[in-house]
């Protein structure tokens, strides 16, 4: 007979880290608005094991304005979502995307001025 490979145990860890539809309307609904403000240009997505990254660029061809991480293993410790600059300093860190997101909202009400 074959070999049988057993199906990866619901409670162990995940091997890859990602958005779920819910968290990816919310994020692309924002890059939309500052796109069509002119603010952003491209984006980027890193799915790893320890965390889902999405990137904002002003230009392709440098580091990205806004990092929108997202981190389970920082769950129950400061959260696990965090809005991260330029130069890689948290901004804002959360246990929900709503409040690490408004930064960059209130930074668009402004441009919209």
């Amino acid at each position: 007979m074959g070999v049988v490979t057993p199906f990866p145990a619901a409670g162990g860890r995940p091997s890859q880290i990602g958005f779920d539809r819910l968290e990816l309307t919310r994020i692309l609904d924002l890059y939309g608005r500052m796109v069509a403000a002119g603010h952003w240009r491209d984006y980027a997505i890193e799915l790893g094991r320890d965390a889902a990254i999405f990137a904002a660029f002003r230009r392709a061809a440098e580091r990205p304005e806004f990092r929108i991480e997202k981190r389970p293993d920082l769950r129950n410790r400061q959260g696990m979502w965090a809005l991260v600059n330029e130069a890689g300093m948290v901004l804002k860190r959360g246990h929900e995307l709503g409040p690490v997101l408004a930064p960059v909202e209130r930074r668009l009400l402004k441009l919209v001025e």
